[in-house]
């Protein structure tokens, strides 16, 4: 046994039987098959906590696992961990867990996101967990086989729906500003810029009253916008307006209406793309389109519509769980609301007067 290991930047990566540290990333056939969401005519009623650990070595490396022949979804990957039993905590659990699957004692740290996710045959909450450090050597002890990951490479190994998530909780960012209609340009540039400098990284540019009233300002906005995000190397999505996301090279957030009318991905794989979906049905379309992400609410209710009730977590949850698109909630919420928003499985938080600098 090595000594303890913090998990950044971490001292013992471990090695072992059944690792890899450069693994295919992709899956037979039928597993990758497994990976696509789609509608559960009568969705199960069984539920199954499932705790599962991000695990770094010394390099930054994440630790993922591939499922054995002979298991639901044989072949994908997935963040180490297992069923959690009756009585045991979150964090004894996932102690248990990598201690029989790996071979390591770990000291487990904050809660990352809690996804629930329905399949077939049950409906599961995947919860989470950093792992803060661990000492051992790492290896297959049920004869899986292990791959340790650059982070920025985790997306491009196949899945379990309920692991997605877990990659973007790691990789993207947990707020998403959404812009207020400019009165004056320069003042809200500034207020851009001055957002930009706090930390925003994923920006989506709304002005439909602009947009209408003046279509030359608008295109003369959205690039000044696209050029301060680019040199933040933030993303920018224009919402609706395709032409002008192609023209500028940038993300394009789709509003729910338009998801019907398109047959297939509008913007190159590069590009962000996203969606504002309020039901299954749009969540399922967004995915099937090859959306980044979603956008889903309104969670409470908000300054503007201050008599409207919000759908509330737990209705958020539900939608949630039948895709595995990362999804960040709006309506009412702010940064205050991050914790909340990601142990109901959300990616984030996305807001226009909570994000935008007063």
């Amino acid at each position: 046994m090595g000594s303890w290991a913090d998990t950044a930047p971490g001292r013992d990566s471990g090695s072992g039987a059944g690792e890899a540290a450069q693994a295919d990333p992709e899956p037979p056939a039928a597993a990758a098959a497994a990976v696509a969401g789609s509608r559960i005519p009568n969705p199960p009623s069984r539920r199954i906590e499932v705790v599962a650990g991000v695990v770094r070595d010394a390099r930054g490396r994440v630790l993922l696992t591939r499922r054995t022949e002979g298991r639901d979804l044989a072949g994908l990957w997935e963040f180490p961990g297992g069923k959690r039993e009756p009585g045991e905590t979150a964090e004894a659990a996932l102690s248990r867990e990598l201690h029989e699957e790996l071979g390591i004692d770990a000291e487990i740290g904050a809660e990352l996101i809690r996804v629930p996710q329905i399949y077939p045959d049950k409906r599961l909450v995947l919860d989470v967990r950093h792992v803060r450090a661990w000492r051992g050597s790492a290896r297959g002890r049920e004869g899986q086989a292990l791959a340790w990951v650059p982070p920025h490479k985790l997306a491009s190994y196949a899945m379990p729906p309920a692991d997605r998530p877990v990659v973007a909780a790691l990789e993207q960012p947990e707020r998403y500003l959404v812009t207020p209609e400019p009165a004056d340009d320069g003042v809200w540039l500034a207020g851009l810029s001055a957002a930009l400098a706090a930390g925003a990284r994923r920006v989506q540019l709304r002005a439909p009253a602009l947009a209408a009233a003046d279509p030359a300002r608008w295109r003369q906005l959205a690039a000044a916008a696209a050029q301060r995000c680019r040199a933040a190397k933030a993303d920018l999505l224009i919402n609706a307006d395709l032409e002008l996301a192609r023209e500028l090279s940038v993300g394009l957030h789709l509003r729910a209406a338009q998801l019907r009318g398109l047959g297939e991905r509008p913007l190159a794989s590069g590009l962000p793309l996203a969606a504002s979906c309020h039901d299954a049905d749009e969540l399922r379309a967004a995915q099937a389109l090859g959306c980044d992400f979603a956008v889903v609410g309104s969670v409470k209710p908000t300054p503007s519509h201050p008599s409207v009730l919000g759908i509330g977590w737990e209705a958020f949850a539900a939608l949630r769980e039948s895709v595995s698109l990362p999804i960040y909630a709006i309506g009412g919420l702010g940064p205050d609301d991050l914790d909340e928003a990601r142990r109901h499985g959300a990616q984030g938080v996305a807001a226009i007067r909570s994000l935008w600098p007063a």
